[in-house]
């Protein structure tokens, strides 16, 4: 009479197991990995107001750009920090969603040469706690979706680069 050791049949359901846990910590490191690079957006870290200092962190996304959500006349909007913009820059497409006054037309010198443009104010622009009113702004047509945060905003605020993040905040009071 043979005998059946009952380890030759543990060892082929072993290598079942552990091609299966092989797989599936195979799908949570591909997770993982996926989530990492497209998470990494950017934006609002930190937002604070102690009574005499607004404050915001921004992190920097992977191209080395500070995003943050904020808003125009308290409708939100998608900031892209840039401090070699004169102004605070809005298409002409999101200008008209925000119900933007045109003003007088002017012509301006982009990274893609001279372009059309309006100048308009905007009553009041907000960043995480930051917030300031009568703020210049120049509509054109060549940008995209995003609203360019540029120096009438910015040289209200001081501004600071610390690794991956910039914070922006109100200067003392005196």
């Amino acid at each position: 009479m043979e005998r059946h050791d009952s380890s030759e049949h543990l060892h082929p359901r072993a290598g079942r197991r552990f091609a299966w846990l092989a797989v599936i910590g195979l799908m949570i490191g591909l997770t993982a990995f996926y989530h990492a690079l497209t998470t990494e957006r950017g934006g609002i870290i930190q937002s604070m107001d102690d009574g005499s200092r607004a404050m915001v962190t921004l992190q920097r996304d992977r191209s080395g750009h500070y995003f943050a959500e904020g808003k125009i006349n308290g409708q939100p909007v998608m900031f892209l920090v840039d401090t070699g913009a004169t102004d605070v820059a809005i298409s002409e497409k999101t200008a008209r969603a925000l119900g933007l006054e045109f003003g007088p037309r002017i012509v301006v010198m982009t990274a893609a040469g001279a372009s059309p443009a309006w100048r308009t104010r905007l009553g009041r622009v907000t960043v995480g706690s930051l917030d300031l009113d009568n703020v210049r702004a120049t509509i054109t047509s060549g940008l995209g979706s995003e609203v360019l945060l540029g120096m009438s905003f910015l040289r209200y605020f001081s501004l600071r680069q610390e690794g991956d993040h910039l914070v922006i905040e109100s200067r003392h009071q005196p």
